[in-house]
C-alpha cells in the first residue's frame, strides 16, 4: 500500500501530481467551487486514470496536523492487494434516509467485503437512519465509518462528489475487499455535560418537540442566553447527551435547524421519545485528550503501523477550540506511527463503532478515525 498526498492551494499543488499514476483510490475534501471546476476534475481524471475518487466539501480540510479553508487536500492511494469498489445515490431519490442507506449497501456486493467507507450530504440526510440502513444489507461484521459532509457553519448547502458526479444530496460508498486490508477505529468526545436530565417527551425522527412536556426551543433558549440570537450556529457550541434506559454510553446529537413557528429542533440524527438528554458544553483540555484517545483507539485496534488515518471531527468542536484546534490535530499525530498520511475534514457528523465490537453508530462533537494498513 501506498500513500501520496498532496494540497492545492491558490491554483498550485503541493508537492505536484505525478505525470500519472497506478492509485485506484483517490479521496479530495475541501472546496466544491474547487471540485465543480471542469479544469480540476480533468486533472485528476488524468493523473489517476485507474482511481475511483470521491470526497466531500467541508468545514476545514485537515492535511497532516493542519486545518485549511477554501483549499483541496487529495490523497491517493495505491493497494498492493486489495479490491475497491464504489458507488453513490441521491438522497433525492428514496423516500427517507433509511431507504437511501439500504439502496446504497445493496449496491456492494457482499461476499469477501472487509470494510465500508461512506460520506454523506450533510443536511439531507438523517444519520441515524441511513446507518441504520446500511447495517440492514450488509453483512454482520463488516466495519463502517465515514462522515457526513461539512458547509464551515453556514448550513446552507453540501455536497459529495464520485468522480465526475458533483451533487447536493448525494451519498458515496466504498467497499473494500480481500484478506490484505487492515483497519482500527477510534471516536471519543470530550464534552462536560451539565443542567439537569431531562426525559424527551415528543420527537420525530430527528426533530424534537418537547423536553419534560416544555417545548423544547423554549428550554434549549433559556440555557443558551445571549447565544441564542446566534442560532442555529451557536449550537454546535452546545450540544445535546442522549441516553436510553439501560445504557451506559451516551451519542452526541448536534443541531443543524431550528423552527420558531413550532419551538422544534432538527438534529443530524434521531432523538427516540423517551430517551433522556442533557445539555453539554466545551472543556478545551477534554476535547484535546479525547482526540488523543481516539488515535490511540484506531491503532490499537489495528494492531500495526497505520498507513493511512482518515480524520473526521465535528465542525462544533473546531468553533470551540479556535486558534486551539492544531493540538487537537498534533494530539492525534503524537499517538499515531511517525509515517502515517493524514487525511480528512470537519464534517457535520461522523460515523464509526463506538467501541471495539460495538455496532455503528452516528455521533457528533466527536474525532473519529479510521485507520487502514495492508499485510
Amino acid at each position: 500500500m501506498k500513500v501520496f498526498q498532496s494540497h492545492f492551494q491558490n491554483g498550485q499543488w503541493d508537492p505536484a501530481l505525478p505525470k500519472t499514476s497506478d492509485a485506484q483510490w483517490v479521496l479530495t475534501f475541501g472546496s466544491r467551487q474547487i471540485e465543480q471546476d471542469s479544469a480540476f476534475q480533468l486533472t485528476i481524471s488524468e493523473t489517476f486514470p485507474n482511481a475511483e475518487s470521491i470526497g466531500c466539501s467541508t468545514s476545514g480540510e485537515i492535511c497532516d496536523d493542519q486545518v485549511f479553508d477554501n483549499t483541496m487536500v487529495l490523497t491517493a492511494v495505491t493497494f498492493d492487494n486489495t479490491v475497491l469498489k464504489t458507488a453513490s445515490v441521491n438522497a433525492n431519490e428514496n423516500t427517507n434516509s433509511f431507504e437511501t442507506g439500504k439502496v446504497l449497501g445493496a449496491k456492494l456486493d457482499g461476499n469477501n467485503l472487509k470494510y465500508v467507507f461512506v460520506l454523506s450530504d450533510g443536511q439531507k440526510v438523517n444519520g441515524t437512519e441511513l446507518v441504520e440502513g446500511l447495517l440492514s444489507v450488509l453483512p454482520e461484521g463488516v466495519l463502517i465509518s465515514g462522515g457526513l459532509a461539512g458547509d464551515d457553519a453556514r448550513f446552507e448547502e453540501t455536497m459529495v462528489w464520485h468522480n465526475q458526479k458533483v451533487e447536493s444530496g448525494l451519498l458515496v460508498i466504498c467497499g473494500f475487499y480481500g484478506d490484505s486490508i487492515r483497519f482500527g477505529h477510534g471516536t471519543l468526545g470530550g464534552w462536560d455535560t451539565f443542567g439537569p436530565e431531562r426525559n424527551v417527551t415528543r420527537a420525530s425522527g430527528n426533530v424534537l418537540y418537547e423536553l419534560d412536556d416544555q417545548p423544547a426551543l423554549d428550554l434549549y433558549k433559556n440555557y443558551l442566553g445571549d447565544f441564542s440570537k446566534d442560532l442555529p450556529s451557536s449550537a454546535l457550541l452546545f450540544p445535546l447527551s442522549l441516553k436510553a434506559d439501560g445504557q451506559s454510553e451516551a451519542v452526541v446529537r448536534t443541531i443543524l435547524n431550528i423552527d420558531e413557528t413550532d419551538k422544534s429542533m432538527t438534529f443530524a440524527g434521531d432523538i427516540p421519545q423517551g430517551h433522556t438528554a442533557k445539555l453539554m458544553k466545551a472543556n478545551f483540555e477534554r476535547l484535546i485528550d479525547g482526540a488523543s484517545g481516539a488515535a490511540k483507539n484506531a491503532m490499537n485496534s489495528l494492531k500495526q503501523d497505520a498507513e493511512l488515518a482518515i480524520l473526521i471531527s465535528c465542525v462544533g468542536r473546531r468553533l470551540v477550540l479556535k486558534q486551539r484546534v492544531d493540538e487537537e490535530l498534533e494530539s492525534v499525530s503524537d499517538a499515531l506511527s511517525e509515517d502515517c498520511v493524514k487525511c480528512g475534514f470537519y464534517s457535520y457528523g461522523e460515523i464509526s463503532p463506538l467501541l471495539s465490537g460495538d455496532g455503528c453508530h452516528l455521533h457528533n462533537q466527536t474525532m473519529t478515525i479510521t485507520t487502514l494498513s495492508e499485510v
